[in-house]
């Protein structure tokens, strides 16, 4: 196994704070004692690590989480001699676990392994995404959704109610400003103190009303956007800048998520069909 770490960065939102998350894959790195002021949470993705952990040893497996408390002395290395291990992290502010629970300090987790293989391919997912194209509102709607599931799951905080009064004009005002801004969309914590929620609360309402989160409503959003500007001759690399996309690659693949070609294959068929 080769040795590699790789640091990204995340943005929750727009001019929001940011999220650093770590890709790691070790064949006999071990880490000196060290701590963190944030949640380190972490995936194993392959291979076993021995953590050195209060006083005691957690080993990890594949599709194990492991929870690490701010503040807290701990190292990491190898549990064999031969298999590595790899893994995927984010570093995450107490506040943002504490989000959709009735704490408003910092959640305990009495075991630091976490068994849930649902939760775990969710941040494996998101944490992969993300890593190659940290979109704001991406970041903001995927990653404070998943904490905040970890702590309800699995820490000793109590969940806030799932019911959202009035959830439907929330979600319906949240797209409409999406829709309006949707190259710059507004952060989401933005919008929840406009209307006095919280992000948890304003995402449960718009992924209980239009059945996806924002920045998947956006995205298909913007394929439609795109579409149009495709079907008036307009070059795949010009359409992604003006609908809100990242990069070529970014419309790219929506585009085939949502319609199953590329842009270049849409702009192409409806071209040769107008000239038919």
């Amino acid at each position: 196994m080769a040795e590699d770490a790789r640091w990204t960065r995340a943005r929750l939102g727009r001019c929001g704070p940011s999220l650093d998350m770590l890709t790691a894959r070790f064949d006999k790195h071990v880490y000196a004692p060290h701590e963190h002021a944030e949640f380190s949470i972490g995936v194993c993705v392959g291979g076993s690590e021995v953590i050195d952990y209060r006083g005691g040893h957690i080993r990890t497996g594949p599709g194990s989480i492991v929870v690490l408390a701010p503040g807290e002395m701990h190292t990491g290395g190898p549990a064999t001699q031969t298999d590595g291990y790899a893994y995927r992290a984010l570093y995450a502010t107490p506040s943002l676990l504490a989000d959709g629970t009735l704490l408003a300090g910092t959640p305990h987790f009495r075991d630091p392994v976490v068994a849930d293989p649902e939760l775990a391919a969710a941040f494996r997912h998101a944490h992969t995404a993300l890593s190659v194209c940290p979109d704001p509102l991406e970041a903001e709607s995927r990653l404070p959704w998943l904490l905040t599931a970890l702590s309800r799951r699995h820490s000793t905080a109590r969940p806030a109610p799932d019911r959202i009064p009035g959830a439907s004009g929330v979600a319906l005002l949240v797209r409409d400003r999406l829709a309006d801004e949707l190259t710059a969309p507004p952060s989401l914590a933005d919008l929840a103190a406009d209307l006095g929620l919280s992000r948890y609360q304003l995402l449960r309402a718009f992924r209980t009303t239009m059945g996806v989160p924002p920045y998947a409503w956006l995205a298909q959003y913007r394929v439609v956007r795109a579409r149009g500007l495709l079907e008036a001759g307009l070059r795949p690399a010009e359409v992604a800048t003006l609908v809100g996309f990242a990069d070529q690659a970014h419309l790219t693949r929506w585009f085939r998520r949502v319609l199953g070609v590329t842009p270049a294959a849409y702009r192409n068929s409806v071209q040769d069909a107008a000239r038919a």
